[in-house]
């Protein structure tokens, strides 16, 4: 609606402003319709003080005399002023509108009087005016021939020294425009109320002008910076080049401001503007309802306004001026087509088409209005139209606004969307690699455990590392995508931050050896036992930038060093840091490091592989935390990662151990009987030979109806629920167990890892989740912590006893 409500007012603008310049332009105040009688103007009665008055009525008429007397038995008419050349008969013959003429009047005044003026429009196509035998205005210069004759147009208000008679005399010459003589009334009035008249005029055409051009502009960055809307171009181009014809044209207000601008110039371009505004409102037309338009009557229309500008162009004023009749006549039918077009557009229920055919049929109104006022019939009020002007344009910004405003809104749902489906494909993604990922890492376990060969335990080994390789970089896009959704989120656990940074240098011994790199860590003294933080994306972090280090490090070693800046009671800062005697990084290239998918060069990607996510990844989980990663390096001697941050020191430092002690090394879940619902064979292949290894006893659901079946609390201690299954899935068995009053520990063991999906877990009864693949270790210690909570504290101690 809003579209269509706005492409109504474009058209109300257009018509008005297009027509205005058109037609005379008409004082607010009446003017008095005293007419001179064979050149005689009585005006002795009349009171100037209430309005002034146009020099209208019979003028002496001299044909080709321009003279500033003209004597005695000198052959002369009487003819009505103002009226053009085309009209007047010389001698029983029409006259030509090229050529030059004299006119005079006499003009009888009262004796009492304040200043008074004369108020003179432009004339075809120069003129000048004699008072008493005093020039006293001048537009251009009046010649007997094309040589000597300079036109210009320009309205002036022109004060003069009056005794009781003033001898008008009149010399106008044309020879360069298809019209000759004039068409406007000279008025006479007080001086002050003419000039402040004039510079009202003037006035209003440049604050018009100003709010078109403001207007032209809005659109075209509303055009570059929004949607690329070509309608909104073209209505733009439209303010644009009309713009002109409000200034150029009616009073000429911009020759106030540049008087001497060529008259050659200045018809040109106002001609060629009105052609292109035309031109650029009907593209306007096509692109705001394209499948209501009919393209080939609008491009025709469209020719037209090129072909004219094209000869405005082309040819001399004498001939294109003529083109100026022809191109009116055309204004109506194209306002016709225009309410046709959004008549159609309203049968075809276009939003808003209604609002835009009644505001075409107000425009068709005002158009014949100004018909009227045309012939002096009727008289439309200036002041009253250039109010509707700046309302429209204040209406105008104001509903483009809320488009705008819309069309923002419209783009960010458009772009949560968008967001929602990378992040479902991604999560969809990470769940079909994660699955056969689990039974590769599974299976290779397992082989693993039952005494291979050298041989085939060095295979194993290169197998499991490219798995977990695969694995970190689904992990690192599923992080970044998470990063970006604004949905990471932070623990605060107690944290043994030394064992923290041996268990990294301990992961990554065997690859550093193996390129025959020394790793160590130099830990500070001072370090506290214990602090707080998130203890997986602290080892994220410091994991990512000890590989980043070993991947770019050819020779020498890497170092993961903490020190220890200040401490008090209450918290501790440290600065963190890893350091490699490895390739370096230029000055210039120091800062793209940290762009996702980016490496120095191209090079570096085929020799040294990767992503490219990881440091990225680290910077912002550090930026989210109120830290920064920093870099120091130097091109050929290695780089040095660091960054500074602070941590609170816990109350109680001892950390818990979950992992009990009290079952048997090699059968730590003897005699557990464990539910598995899973449908992938691969999965329940892999977790059934954990649990066998371990002692557990194991019995399969393949989907969350038969895990409801075959769940007997009796029997069974622990459920290890896959969430994507046929037929019913884990998120539904679960909660529908809980609700039958089911309290066993039920973990997720999945291989979705989005943050949402954790809570969906949580809040449907999930006791723990296990991520695919699976990692036997956590596998176990989840299942111990669960089995043993159960067993120690009874069945009211167990979390899903809320359920």
């Amino acid at each position: 609606m809003t579209r269509n409500c706005v492409s109504g007012l474009r058209l109300m603008l257009f018509v008005a402003i297009m027509v205005m310049p058109m037609f005379p332009s008409f004082a607010s105040q009446r003017v008095y319709a005293l007419k001179a009688v064979k050149g005689v103007l009585d005006l002795r009665s009349a009171k100037f003080s209430e309005t002034p008055i146009s020099i209208n009525g019979e003028w002496i008429f001299y044909w080709k005399l321009l003279k500033k007397t003209s004597g005695q038995g000198i052959y002369h008419e009487y003819e009505n002023f103002p009226d053009l050349w085309s009209t007047i008969l010389w001698k029983g013959k029409p006259i030509s509108s090229q050529g030059f003429a004299t006119y005079e009047i006499k003009i009888l005044l009262p004796k009492d009087r304040d200043q008074l003026a004369l108020k003179i429009p432009d004339m075809y196509s120069a003129y000048a005016l004699y008072i008493n035998g005093k020039l006293i205005a001048r537009n251009g210069t009046p010649g007997t021939t094309r040589e000597s004759t300079t036109p210009y147009w320009s309205t002036q208000v022109k004060p003069f020294l009056a005794t009781d008679t003033l001898n008008l005399k009149l010399f106008i010459s044309n020879f360069h425009h298809s019209k000759g003589g004039i068409s406007k009334p000279i008025q006479i009035g007080l001086f002050n109320e003419l000039q402040d008249s004039s510079n009202l005029d003037h006035a209003f055409d440049f604050l018009l002008t100003g709010c078109m051009l403001m207007g032209g502009l809005y659109f075209l960055g509303l055009y570059l910076l929004g949607r690329h809307d070509k309608s909104t171009l073209y209505f733009s181009l439209f303010c644009f080049f009309y713009s002109y014809r409000i200034v150029g044209a009616g009073d000429y207000s911009l020759h106030t401001i540049f008087p001497y601008i060529g008259w050659q110039l200045a018809i040109h371009l106002e001609y060629i503007s009105l052609f292109m505004a035309v031109a650029m409102f009907a593209l306007y037309t096509r692109y705001l309802y394209p499948k209501d338009t009919p393209a080939k009557i609008i491009f025709c229309m469209i020719g037209v306004c090129f072909a004219f500008a094209l000869i405005t162009v082309l040819s001399p004023p004498i001939l294109f001026s003529q083109l100026m009749n022809p191109f009116v006549g055309l204004l109506t039918p194209y306002i016709f087509f225009a309410i046709y077009i959004y008549w159609v557009a309203y049968r075809n229920k276009r939003i808003g088409a209604k609002y835009a055919l009644l505001s075409t049929i107000a425009i068709f109104v005002i158009f014949i209005t100004l018909i009227l006022a045309y012939y002096h019939i009727a008289y439309p009020h200036e002041l009253l139209l250039f109010a509707g002007y700046l309302g429209f344009f204040f209406c105008q910004s104001l509903i483009l606004s809320f488009r705008f405003a819309f069309t923002l809104k419209k783009a960010k749902v458009d772009a949560e969307v968008g967001l929602k489906a990378k992040s479902e494909f991604l999560s969809t993604m990470s769940h079909e690699i994660r699955t056969p990922l689990n039974a590769v890492i599974g299976m290779t376990h397992l082989m693993m455990k039952e005494d291979p060969r050298p041989d085939q335990k060095s295979h194993l080994d290169v197998l499991l590392f490219s798995a977990k390789n695969l694995l970190n970089i689904v992990n690192d896009i599923l992080d970044f995508n998470t990063i970006e959704e604004g949905k990471m989120l932070f623990m605060s656990n107690p944290i043994n931050i030394s064992d923290v940074a041996q268990k990294i240098i301990s992961v990554h011994r065997a690859s550093a050896q193996e390129l025959n790199i020394d790793i160590f860590a130099e830990l500070d003294p001072a370090l506290p036992k214990v602090i707080l933080g998130d203890t997986t994306r602290i080892a994220q972090i410091l994991g990512n930038l000890v590989q980043n280090a070993i991947k770019f490090t050819k020779s020498g070693w890497v170092k993961l060093k903490i020190d220890v800046i200040s401490k008090t009671e209450k918290d501790v800062i440290l600065k963190i840091s890893v350091e490699d005697t490895g390739i370096g990084i230029p000055l210039e290239k120091q800062r793209i490091i940290f762009e996702r998918f980016t490496q120095i060069d191209s090079s570096t990607s085929r020799v040294f592989g990767g992503t490219g996510l990881g440091l990225s990844i680290s910077k912002r989980m550090l930026a989210l935390q109120g830290s920064e990663l920093m870099l120091e390096s130097e091109e050929g001697k290695g780089s040095t990662f660091y960054f500074v941050q602070t941590f609170p020191i816990p109350d109680e430092p001892e950390l818990t151990q979950p992992v009990p002690e009290d079952q048997p090394v090699e059968k730590p879940l003897q005699d557990l009987f464990v539910l598995i619902v899973e449908d992938n064979l691969m999965n329940v292949l892999v977790i059934k030979s954990f649990l066998k290894r371990w002692g557990a006893i194991s019995e399969v659901a393949v989907n969350g109806q038969e895990a409801l079946e075959k769940l007997d609390a009796t029997r069974h201690q622990i459920v290890l629920m896959d969430l994507h299954m046929p037929v019913l899935d884990g998120y539904e068995a679960t909660k529908q167990l809980r609700k039958r009053g089911e309290t066993l520990p039920i973990v997720a063991v999945t291989a979705s890892l989005a943050q949402d999906t954790r809570e969906k877990t949580f809040d449907v009864g999930i006791s723990d989740i296990i991520s695919k693949p699976i990692d036997p270790e956590k596998l176990l210690s989840v299942i111990i912590e669960q089995t043993k909570i159960k067993k120690t504290d009874g069945k009211d101690s167990h979390p899903s006893n809320n359920y």
